[in-house]
């Protein structure tokens, strides 16, 4: 759905070209954000007004003037003026490096199905899910990480200066420490190494994912070891199949093409396994299968969803199927980002328990030898 500028081309005024435009180079904004909360509003606002007859140009205006954020407002005002030429509004967002291809794909659907303000309300809900799960991870980790945080300063502080003192008294006896308490003070004596070695291997790390990220085999050995993650990959394969059955379904109830619509979301899921399955898939249909033996090819796709199209084909219902399918996943992900607190809360308490407790028997460990070795 392309925007009809002639309807509101009258009230646009001229504007000088925004330093934000396509072709200039972001380098100077990188340190800004376009954070998820202010997605979550812009959708959310940009949906409200739509729904209520205001056109791209007023929309985009009102939603321009609102903001306190220099930066923020400079996006909006260039994307109405990209629309104002006669772009369509996925192209506009294109161009911004602060939009992901999730979004603008999504989009594109809203527009050639002429259901917008559904897409808007869609991604709305999907950044408002993706801000609640990062707040229950910081409210589990938060008080966790600052108790590790002066674990290691008061450990640092006894290893560097307390022990020392009892491994000369040690000497002075002719007596070793114990393992235990030796093991502990190498790691102390050594630790600016350990902490440089780490960091090496996360800059390594970090420079092969940037090099190598856009490469299939990368995306295939990356996705296979975070879906073998327990619990966690179990999540991201739903947050995937949500946004799959999401789509999919507004595409097939808008009576988009069945392959069309696989071309629209493999554009849209950047995940490689989903993306390689519905490229298949859309092979398989092309020579004359169905979409539930296509779908049955690929582990991927869960058998619920496999035996829900295939009913859905039967009885010329798959839209319905996987608005269904698509609430059940968007619940299942909300239950599961509920229990990554009741999960992370005690395993970092055990983590932190098991470091304490291993240094206490380093430290007291010597202790105890030493009053033995005075009575002798």
């Amino acid at each position: 759905m392309k925007v009809e500028v002639s309807a509101y081309q009258v009230k646009s005024k001229k504007r000088k070209p925004s330093v934000f435009n396509s072709e200039v180079n972001f380098s100077a904004s990188f340190f800004k954000r376009f954070s998820d909360k202010q997605k979550e509003d812009f959708y959310r606002e940009f949906s409200t007004l739509i729904k209520s007859g205001v056109d791209f140009n007023q929309a985009l205006e009102i939603l321009t003037n609102q903001q306190k954020s220099k930066f923020i407002k400079s996006i909006y005002r260039t994307i109405n003026e990209e629309v104002v030429k006669g772009k369509s509004l996925h192209l506009a967002i294109q161009n911004f490096k602060h939009f992901s291809p999730y979004e603008y794909h999504s989009i594109k659907i809203g527009e050639d199905t002429r259901r917008l303000p559904d897409i808007f309300d869609q991604l709305q809900k999907f950044f408002s899910r993706k801000i609640k799960m990062k707040r229950q991870i910081v409210s589990v980790l938060a008080y966790p990480m600052f108790v590790l945080l002066i674990t290691f300063g008061v450990l640092y502080f006894m290893l560097n200066f307390v022990v020392p003192m009892f491994a000369s008294v040690f000497q002075q006896f002719g007596k070793d420490l114990p393992k235990i308490t030796q093991f502990v003070v190498n790691v102390s004596n050594n630790f600016n190494t350990i902490l440089l070695i780490i960091l090496g291997v996360f800059l390594i790390l970090f420079a092969i994912h940037k090099f190598f990220k856009d490469r299939d085999s990368y995306k295939r050995i990356v996705s296979q070891i975070l879906l073998k993650i327990p619990y966690f990959g179990n999540l991201v394969r739903k947050i995937y199949l949500a946004r799959f059955c999401q789509s999919f379904g507004l595409l097939l109830s808008a009576k988009t093409p069945l392959i069309t619509s696989l071309e629209l979301i493999e554009k849209m899921i950047t995940f490689y396994p989903l993306k390689k399955a519905l490229f298949q898939t859309k092979s398989d249909i092309l020579k004359g299968e169905t979409l539930a033996n296509s779908l049955k090819k690929h582990t991927f796709f869960t058998p619920k969803i496999i035996s829900l199209t295939a009913i859905g084909e039967q009885i010329n219902k798959l839209d319905s199927m996987y608005d269904g399918l698509a609430n059940q996943y968007n619940d299942d992900v909300d239950h599961s980002t509920k229990m990554i607190g009741t999960i992370l809360e005690p395993v970092m308490i055990v983590i932190i328990g098991g470091i304490v407790g291993f240094i206490m028997v380093a430290m007291y460990s010597p202790i105890f030898n030493l009053s033995k070795v005075i009575q002798n």
